[in-house]
């Protein structure tokens, strides 16, 4: 009886010694996959951005770019779209002296001295008087076009960057989901999930990039391009002033 049971707990260390034996080595590939997945877990800002194909590198080189520009063109349009740039008071008090006192050669002098949009617009009416008041409006008209044309073009630059920071964000989301299958047939283990994480991190990134990015253009462009068309609209009804001024003037010296 006692040999019986001597059997049958020796024939039990044998079978539980068997089945550790075989099953340290799945626990040893275990350990290391766990080893191995902090480094997969640290992926940093900079190691998603070098660390792609160069596709992926080529896209955000074309981010950065259009933030560099949206950032140079609202500095540009806030210092170079202002009233007081467009529309200098010493020009326009000048200029309405000048008319008033019927000496269109000084209010051209001024023009030239201070040049600009109002200057323009002002000289190309100079430039008609001998042709009459409404051959001067239908110039003055005409190159009130072009100055504000001239004018929009930096705010519809900053419109452009907005519109292409999201399409570059979704076209690194798409090179990235790209590589992610992709290392599926050709990476196995640990790496295929450091493959994984750091394909899904770039596709991810530049997506919010590109979000970041054309959020303050939008908001750039909306709000300087409504400062521009309340300063056109202030510019023309200027330039209108000073031209009945010239008109009055005229009808005196007759």
């Amino acid at each position: 009886m006692k040999l019986n049971r001597t059997s049958a707990f020796l024939t039990a260390a044998a079978v539980a010694a068997t089945g550790l034996l075989l099953s340290m080595p799945a626990w040893a590939q275990e350990a290391a996959e766990a080893a191995e997945e902090p480094a997969a877990k640290g992926t940093s800002f900079l190691s998603v951005v070098f660390g792609g194909t160069a596709m992926d590198l080529i896209v955000w080189l074309m981010i950065f770019l259009t933030s560099l520009a949206t950032l140079a063109l609202i500095i540009d349009s806030c210092v170079c779209i202002r009233a007081v740039k467009i529309m200098p008071a010493d020009l326009i008090e000048t200029v309405k002296n000048s008319l008033a006192e019927g000496d269109l050669g000084a209010a051209m002098e001024a023009c030239e001295a201070t040049p600009g949009p109002l200057s323009n617009i002002l000289m190309s009416g100079f430039n008609s008087i001998t042709e009459g008041y409404d051959v001067v409006l239908d110039s003055v008209s005409s190159q009130a076009s072009i100055e504000t044309e001239k004018l929009m073009q930096r705010v519809n630059y900053l419109n452009l960057c907005g519109q292409l920071a999201p399409m570059f964000g979704l076209m690194g989301t798409v090179t990235g989901m790209v590589s992610a299958f992709g290392s599926l047939g050709t990476v196995k283990g640990a790496a295929q999930t450091a493959a994984l994480a750091q394909s899904i991190s770039s596709a991810l990134y530049t997506t919010a990039v590109g979000l970041f990015i054309a959020v303050p253009a939008i908001l750039g462009f909306t709000f300087i391009k409504n400062n521009a068309s309340k300063i056109i609209l202030m510019m023309e009804a200027m330039t209108y002033e000073l031209i009945n001024t010239l008109k009055n003037s005229e009808v005196k010296e007759q």
